[in-house]
């Protein structure tokens, strides 16, 4: 399996999912701007960016069979293939290793510049440029356990970013402990990086404990340990083969403003004053290839793929009957829909509260029969109408734990939402589906 962005985009290219924007690009807005008529097709690399000397790829996660090619395997197989892979962390974990001669360190940036990197501003209210898609590497402070994640960081000057860092995340929890102590939180961000990585880092803290190295996902997917490299001037190790390697630290007690920043449920975050991430080295690939994630489609994508598994893997060991799990891109990744047959009524109630505790994330749990098509809004929607019984079906929770990114979420909470839209058990004859014979097309003749 290819191991590093370059031979996933080579593999791209030859399946016919990579195009070229030859015509040259301004990193403000209009590159964006691109990306968002083009949405969810091929992946975009950029070749000519005003000003700057390396390419820009984005648009690999907006597409599922995008990734279905790099994994070798179908859109459909996707979050079992993740799932397999979150559910190896305690069954068979694949510890890192740490390697020498990392091409990812190839070239060095003793004083960094980030002035001299293609980072883009998106979206037209957004503060200012954005790493949207870094995966973040530090150690817990007591254990020296691994952490890994993504955390949107904004340029505020050649050695500068701010960062967010959201309630409960594992990071956050890091530098709490960190700071108490007078201390920065050192790290490592990694960009340009086999998707296996980006896996690993979007893994649901509730598949993921504070003790356990999330590494072992990658390891998993990779087929072989996750390479790292020792880094020049912080403790945590950087991803061996990433195109470059920003060397850091969140410094204690500081805070700076950061934002607006258009995310992931599709408004704006709104700036306020918030961490800081000062660069101490830069390192990097020769001709390196930036990553970056365009907000819409590959968040949608990228976060559902791996929340799906840690769902599917929290819920099916509660529940008996789930067959897939899917959060729909119309919310964001804040409405999940699980297909399932539940043996005995009342299960799928069980089945909503349990994905409530897999992902506190969501907003609305929907629950459907297997004979529904999770992924066909239409068909779901016809669910909800002729299976759920508005005066014993949904269920409420007032007064829950949210995502803060979500607008209707105020000072951490928020009332969520399940649907139970499976048909009682036993099945009535009225629920049966209108059915026609099935035709091959190819036998037609048809003008």
């Amino acid at each position: 399996m290819a191991m590093d962005l370059k031979a996933c985009l080579n593999k791209l290219e030859q399946a016919g999912r990579l195009a070229h924007v030859i015509t040259e690009v301004d990193l403000k807005h209009e590159m964006a701007g691109i990306c968002a008529k083009l949405e969810g097709k091929q992946v975009l690399q950029f070749d000519r960016l005003k000003g700057q000397k390396y390419p820009v790829v984005s648009g690999m996660w907006w597409n599922r069979d995008n990734l279905a090619a790099i994994f070798d395997t179908t859109a459909e197989k996707l979050p079992f293939l993740f799932s397999d892979a979150v559910k190896s962390m305690s069954s068979a974990p694949v510890a890192p290793v740490v390697v020498e001669d990392a091409p990812a360190q190839q070239e060095r940036m003793k004083q960094p510049d980030l002035t001299q990197l293609p980072i883009p501003t998106l979206a037209l209210l957004d503060g200012g440029p954005y790493f949207s898609n870094c995966i973040i590497i530090a150690k817990d402070p007591d254990t020296g356990v691994r952490n890994t994640s993504i955390h949107r960081l904004m340029v505020t000057g050649k050695d500068r970013l701010g960062i967010l860092m959201d309630t409960g995340r594992h990071l956050r929890n890091y530098y709490e402990r960190a700071q108490e102590r007078g201390e920065a939180l050192e790290i490592t961000i990694n960009n340009g990086v086999h998707p296996a990585y980006y896996v690993a880092a979007t893994t649901p803290s509730s598949a993921a404990p504070l003790e356990v190295d999330e590494l072992a996902v990658a390891s998993h997917l990779l087929g072989e340990p996750a390479r790292l490299c020792c880094s020049h001037t912080v403790a945590p190790e950087g991803i061996a083969d990433a195109q470059l390697i920003m060397e850091g630290e969140v410094l204690p007690h500081i805070r700076e403003p950061e934002g607006p920043f258009g995310e992931v449920s599709g408004y704006y975050a709104s700036q306020d004053d918030r961490w800081v991430v000062k660069i101490k080295e830069i390192t990097m690939q020769k001709d390196p290839v930036i990553h970056m994630l365009h907000p819409g489609k590959e968040v949608w994508n990228s976060v559902g793929l791996t929340a799906e598994a840690g769902i599917f893997q929290s819920v099916g060991k509660q529940v008996s009957g789930l067959k897939k799990v899917y959060l729909s891109h119309g919310g964001s990744h804040y409405h999940a829909i699980l297909q399932m047959d539940p043996p005995q009524n009342g299960m799928a109630k069980n089945a909503i509260l349990a994905a409530f505790a897999a992902f506190p994330a969501l907003q609305m749990v929907t629950v459907v029969n297997s004979d529904v098509n999770l992924y066909d809004t239409e068909d779901v929607e016809r669910a909800m109408v002729t299976r759920c019984d508005p005066a014993k079906d949904i269920i409420i929770i007032p007064n829950a734990f949210g995502h803060e990114l979500n607008p209707v979420v105020k000072d951490g909470m928020a009332a969520k939402m399940g649907f139970d839209c499976t048909c009682p058990l036993p099945r009535a004859e009225k629920y049966t589906r209108v059915e026609f014979q099935n035709v091959d097309l190819s036998n037609y003749q048809i003008q």
